[in-house]
């Protein structure tokens, strides 16, 4: 598992067409909180015929909140670029100049074998070419990974790509609606993702593959109004942490403390992850109950959990 906090804080990601006029001024003015991360998206949600167009509202939006941060303090959130390919990262890098500093990373949409090779030449590129560090985070919701016969072919032949840039992978990220636009598939409020089988069985090939050397996060749940929409998030959110997922893509500013509200950890966890991680190496017994006597803490079995939930802790907070 990840040892440093990093690789747990990018929490609720907003995403956002790269092309919206709006969103420096709102990230300046605080209108979405101090607890998320931004997604600034060039791919789907931008007109083929206006990238180019939409490449210079991005650098002017980054430009401008750059500047404000410079002379007064507000909160700044991990920016990432969604990219629609290789080749806009060594561009708008080389476009960013001082404002580099302001972006955490770059999103790579569709990751498969097919561009892999040449999306992690440009990040060790970047990150050769700047004193600025660029994380990465690949999303899986390509087609290449739906064929049962070549699945786990693709999912290992992936991870050992990323393996010379692994400490730069913030994140794994799962396309969910993607992947269930492949099917024809669309869920209501009141249903989850976890019960739609074809995506998640995918989701824990994934997560089974992954999941023990980088930190995942989980699909995008597009309701934010209406009837149930919120009951039906904090719904699919337990089934993420259940499955093994850390934070959530959202696509709207009301969800973003709903998933806050989510992750944060709950006391008896919290104090149970201090007491196990605390435990007395030279002590006869590595097994005993919780302080509150409603379950068994085991040094050996429960220390990767222990050190998850204070990572949690830290960037979520405890519920008491």
């Amino acid at each position: 598992m990840k040892d440093q906090i990093i690789y747990y804080s990018v929490g609720p990601l907003l995403y956002c067409p790269a092309n919206k006029a709006t969103i420096a001024q709102s990230i300046i003015q605080e209108k979405f909180g101090d607890h998320f991360s931004l997604a600034l998206c060039l791919e789907d949600t931008i007109n083929d015929n206006l990238v180019a167009e939409a490449e210079q509202d991005l650098l002017h939006s980054l430009r401008e909140i750059y500047a404000a941060h410079q002379s007064r303090d507000f909160f700044l959130p991990k920016i990432f670029i969604r990219v629609r390919n290789p080749e806009q990262i060594t561009m708008l890098t080389a476009s960013l100049k001082e404002c580099a500093s302001v972006v955490t990373g770059f999103i790579i949409p569709k990751f498969s074998p097919q561009n892999a090779g040449e999306y992690i030449r440009k990040i060790i590129e970047v990150n050769e070419l700047s004193d600025d560090k660029f994380y990465v985070m690949p999303i899986y919701e390509s087609f290449d990974m739906i064929d049962l016969r070549t699945r786990y072919e693709v999912l290992y032949s992936l991870k050992d790509s990323l393996r010379q840039i692994e400490e730069l992978v913030l994140n794994i990220r799962v396309g969910g609606n993607d992947l269930c636009n492949i099917f024809g598939f669309r869920r209501h409020p009141d249903e989850s993702i976890h019960n739609i089988k074809p995506v998640s069985s995918l989701f824990a090939d994934i997560i089974t593959v992954y999941g023990t050397d980088y930190v995942i996060s989980a699909p995008v749940w597009e309701y934010y109004g209406g009837k149930d929409w919120k009951t039906g998030l904090i719904a699919e959110i337990q089934g993420d942490q259940l499955c093994g997922f850390t934070g959530k893509t959202v696509i709207h500013p009301k969800q973003i403390e709903v998933v806050n509200a989510c992750y944060r950890v709950l006391a008896s966890d919290y104090l149970d992850a201090k007491n196990i991680l605390g435990w007395d190496k030279v002590s006869g017994a590595f097994v005993s109950g919780s302080q509150n006597g409603e379950r068994m803490n085991e040094y050996k079995t429960h220390l990767n959990w222990a050190k998850r939930i204070l990572y949690l802790a830290e960037i979520y907070g405890v519920e008491e």
